[in-house]
């Protein structure tokens, strides 16, 4: 029999940081995103309200989301009005703003751009400081030692707690971790780069780098786009959905005899997908937050209760690495 649980959503700190965040977080990426439910301020005020109800802290965001560059922290500000001290509020910078921060002359890492980026993304929060402030990708043209000594700079000026990382390849994840020391700089707490059963590459040397140094690590695209949560099969899926409008080419490129293997592996146990994606990624070393994006209250309460409904066995989790190779 599976080991169920019927407790409430669980917190786990954010690696070596005082920082606690909910096992199951929202990602942002979907407000203000065309044709969908939360494109409007109503759509992503349910989608919030209902992740606040269920025990849903965790909240990442970034000012490249929406339809237009920063439309997603705009909803959020909003919507997060009068739960903000409840909440653990994560955004991002260092993507191309297409000029809603100013001029970056591609250096969005420098000391310079992350000032500009941080008073725009805490006055379309609405809010006095950010949780966790996220770097979204590497950038060539500055130095580590400079972003990390910006960074620093707002811890101290109270209008960050913590920063983390994303897309960091593993050599990435060792400079920065160095240059920190070196530099007498807090380190990042957090790392954010794709992994799912579907897609493990992170294993090579991401992980391994995120294990050594202890950071908390944020896996994006988690259920594959929709993919690993059962609404999908080699035939499609549900007429509209994003998969099948927009990327058609990820269900005429996943495996789709891993993921028949994996339904029948859920079946005899009593567990759907969902749970079971849940509850392997939750039992990976190191994995803080299972960050599933949302565009309705219905996704968000079913992603909250799969969070803690089944705890895979050590067999389990052999038997699922035979699946979907590592």
């Amino acid at each position: 029999m599976p080991e169920s649980t019927t407790t409430a959503i669980q917190y786990r700190a954010l690696g070596p940081s005082g920082l606690r965040v909910s096992t199951i977080g929202i990602g942002c990426n979907n407000f203000g995103r065309a044709g969908t439910a939360t494109e409007t301020q109503k759509g992503t005020d349910a989608v919030i309200g209902a992740a606040v109800d269920a025990g849903v802290t965790f909240f990442d965001g970034a000012d490249i989301y929406g339809k237009q560059r920063g439309v997603s922290e705009t909803l959020m500000g909003h919507a997060l009005k009068g739960k903000r001290d409840s909440i653990v509020l994560a955004t991002k910078f260092g993507m191309d703003m297409e000029g809603a921060n100013g001029p970056d002359w591609d250096a969005r890492a420098s000391r310079r751009y992350i000032r500009l980026a941080i008073e725009s993304s805490l006055r379309r929060l609405q809010t006095d400081w950010i949780d966790l402030y996220q770097l979204h990708t590497p950038d060539p043209n500055t130095p580590i030692e400079e972003t990390l000594a910006t960074l620093d700079d707002l811890v101290a000026e109270g209008k960050i707690r913590y920063y983390g990382h994303s897309n960091f390849a593993g050599w990435q994840i060792a400079e920065a971790e160095f240059t920190a020391i070196l530099g007498r700089h807090p380190k990042f707490v957090s790392a954010q780069n794709e992994y799912s059963l579907l897609v493990r590459g992170a294993e090579a040397d991401v992980l391994p780098a995120v294990r050594q140094y202890g950071l908390g690590f944020l896996p994006f695209f988690p259920l594959h786009n929709g993919i690993l949560t059962g609404k999908y099969t080699r035939e499609g899926g549900p007429a509209g959905s994003r998969v099948v409008e927009e990327k058609s080419y990820l269900l005429a490129s996943t495996n789709w005899d891993a993921v028949e293997s994996f339904r029948r592996f859920c079946d005899s146990r009593g567990v759907t997908m969902l749970e079971a994606t849940f509850g392997w990624l939750l039992a990976q070393q190191n994995l803080t937050s299972v960050i599933a994006g949302a565009t309705t209250p219905d996704q968000v309460r079913q992603n909250a209760a799969a969070a803690t409904a089944w705890v895979p066995t050590a067999a389990d989790l052999a038997e699922i690495d035979e699946i979907f190779p590592r």
